[in-house]
């Protein structure tokens, strides 16, 4: 009998790789199965390690970072606070008077306690008539007053009912058949294709607004962009949906965000939204943003988020080096936590990065140099320094201007909306409806990140805008939105 021929260094290599990688890849499966989708690291190292390591490449102490976490006591605390403070001033007060059951006539008022209680009244719908009384002079000539502009001409929805449906849908994720049914216990029988009509009516007077709010933020010289699946009715596809997309943009500098709704997630689509915009584009890896590369006018930024999430994934492959490389990071987000919670200026932020944050990139860099080449190419941590080192020269731009954020994070906060909305209405009702939503969610979105009540914005909006002249439409964007101070309406 012939024995059985050994195999080659090379092909032990080959499959010694491969079952390295099926463990990850089965690993992976069952975290996103069984585990928690929330992203925490908790350190299993001496944080005394890392001091001494900064201190080494830098010259001075470093940041030891420290977390204590007592999250329920925090919590009670914070709600019996609230209650002991009493109700906010600007509630509306409604008294209720009680007599004694005897009788106090003759008596002395000497005090009276009072005792709060937090209710609420149920909206309620209402129909607001226009009497216009006409007039006839002694030369026979008629005179009456004309009607106000209306959002939808000759519509029945007034701007507070639209206003309503359009935050009901998509801020507190109702879909139009849910709210029919509200307005049928509230006294009228509204049908949900009906109510789609009037969001698309409310929606095309809205457009003129969402194209000025493009171009606003477009002129912006920082932007970050993100994308995320929405799931879309097609015809050519009986009983079946199309996968399209909303291409996210925000403004950190402007606090506005842009949903751009493209069918595809082809590069077609930011390439036609960006082409005449200039300035920095912090983005993840997706190979989609890499056509900037070649343009001179514009500066793409990494994501150090993205690339900590590859080594939070790896602790289970390789945890010392991946537990190294996160505590880095963590002393990096902690840069960036005291910048904020003192409210640094772009400047200051700058130069505090300079002194406490470039000495732990340049650590990490050299790191991953050395160990680059010690690691299987596909297992996790080998994955995961593989994404770092391709990406670290971009993230390392985020040092270069106070004004760049350490991360994407912000814009993917602003596409949350979304998420939520498919689990509730599941998918839009044609691409023109997709495209209806991501105006919507531009519009809202951005009222959220001003701190503005998105109903009372909508409403004031959908009033005025029939009237507004399109030269003036940058008045009504959120950053420059003033509500009217007295409704001509009542």
């Amino acid at each position: 009998m012939s024995a059985t021929p050994l195999l080659s260094t090379v092909q032990q290599q080959a499959l010694l790789e491969e079952n390295e990688q099926l463990r990850e890849e089965i690993k992976e499966l069952k975290r996103l199965i069984f585990g928690s989708k929330r992203e925490r690291f908790v350190p299993q190292v001496d944080d005394r390690q890392l001091s001494l390591e900064l201190a080494s490449a830098n010259g001075e102490p470093a940041v030891v970072v420290k977390q204590t976490i007592s999250y329920e006591r925090a919590v009670k605390q914070i709600a019996k606070k609230a209650i002991r403070g009493g109700f906010p001033t600007h509630l509306p007060r409604v008294d209720v008077i009680l007599e004694p059951k005897e009788d106090v006539s003759g008596m002395r008022k000497i005090g009276e306690e009072i005792t709060e209680e937090l209710d609420l009244k149920p909206a309620s719908l209402f129909v607001r008539r226009y009497i216009r009384p006409r007039y006839v002079s002694k030369e026979e000539t008629f005179h009456i007053a004309s009607l106000p502009t209306r959002p939808i001409e000759k519509g029945m929805p007034g701007a507070g009912l639209l206003s309503q449906l359009i935050t009901d849908k998509f801020v507190y994720h109702l879909p139009f058949y849910r709210q029919a049914q509200r307005y049928e216990q509230l006294g009228m029988k509204i049908p949900a294709s009906t109510l789609d009509g009037w969001f698309e009516g409310a929606c095309s007077l809205l457009e003129p607004l969402y194209q000025a709010l493009r171009l606003y933020l477009l002129s912006a010289t920082y932007l970050q962009a993100d994308e995320t699946p929405i799931a879309v009715l097609d015809k050519q596809k009986k009983a079946d949906t199309h996968q399209g997309y909303h291409w996210v943009y925000y403004s950190p500098e402007q606090r506005l965000v842009l949903f751009d709704y493209q069918p595809g997630r082809g590069k077609d689509g930011p390439a036609k939204l960006l082409k005449n915009y200039k300035g920095y584009l912090q983005t993840d890896g997706y190979a989609a943003y890499d056509q900037f590369e070649a343009r001179e006018d514009m500066v793409l930024v990494g994501c150090m988020a993205h690339a900590r999430r590859y080594f939070e994934h790896a602790l289970d492959n390789d945890k010392a080096r991946a537990e190294k490389v996160l505590l880095w990071m963590q002393v990096l987000y902690a840069v960036e936590r005291e910048a904020r919670e003192n409210n640094l200026s772009a400047e200051d932020r700058y130069l505090l990065r300079q002194r406490k944050a470039r000495p732990v990139i340049d650590l990490l860099g050299e790191w991953l140099v050395e160990e680059h080449s010690k690691v299987l190419p596909k297992s996790a941590i080998g994955k995961a320094i593989h994404y770092l080192v391709a990406r670290y020269n971009k993230i390392y731009l985020y040092l270069e201007d106070g004004r760049l954020e350490i991360d994407n994070n912000p814009v993917e906060n602003s596409i949350r909306p979304v998420a939520l909305g498919r689990k509730n209405y599941l998918f839009a009702g044609s691409h023109a409806g997709a495209q209806r939503a991501a105006m919507v969610y531009s519009l809202l979105g951005s009222c959220k990140l001003q701190d503005i009540n998105p109903n009372d914005y909508l409403q004031d909006v959908l009033q005025r805008l029939p009237d507004q002249p399109i030269n003036q439409l940058k008045e009504l964007l959120p950053p420059y939105w003033k509500k009217t101070e007295a409704s001509p309406l009542p």
